[in-house]
Order: structure tokens, then C-alpha cells, then sequence
């Protein structure tokens, strides 16, 4: 099982919670930010449909995948 962290952090002149080098919207408050990063890594916990994706890589290539709706990360919150 894969482990993620959100990491809340200033971002814009707010706040924000980040995964990797992405950045969710900006929040007013550090308080604001954490709860919704908490609220992210709940739902990463959810059970989805088995689904078909697809994905460019950051050479530009393309992949394809099957997504099992039962393999969900080990998600939390730093910060």
C-alpha cells in the first residue's frame, strides 16, 4: 500500500495543503487548510470503482492502466 502525506504550508499569501509538488486552492487561515487536507486524506480511504485510466508522464509519454477501486494509499496529514 502506498503511504501519502499532505503537508499543509503559506502558499500565496494563505495557506494551502500540498501533495508532492502540487498545491490544493489557498484558505484563509492555516486552520481552514488543515481541515480540508484532513478531509482529502479521509476520502483517499474510500473505496472507488475499479476503472480504466490513462496518464501523461513527465517526458510527455503516454500510459494506461487498469485502477483497482479497492487499492487506496495510506493517507495523512503533516503540518
Amino acid at each position: 500500500m502506498a503511504k501519502i502525506h499532505y503537508r499543509v504550508v503559506e502558499h500565496d499569501g494563505g495557506w494551502a495543503y500540498k501533495l508532492g509538488d502540487v498545491f490544493s486552492e489557498p484558505f484563509a487561515s492555516r486552520q481552514a487548510a488543515l481541515a480540508a487536507a484532513k478531509r482529502v486524506a479521509i476520502e483517499q480511504h474510500i473505496p472507488g470503482n475499479t476503472t480504466h485510466i490513462e496518464f501523461q508522464d513527465e517526458a510527455g509519454k503516454w500510459h494506461e492502466e487498469i485502477s483497482a477501486g479497492d487499492d487506496r494509499p495510506d493517507a495523512d496529514v503533516i503540518g
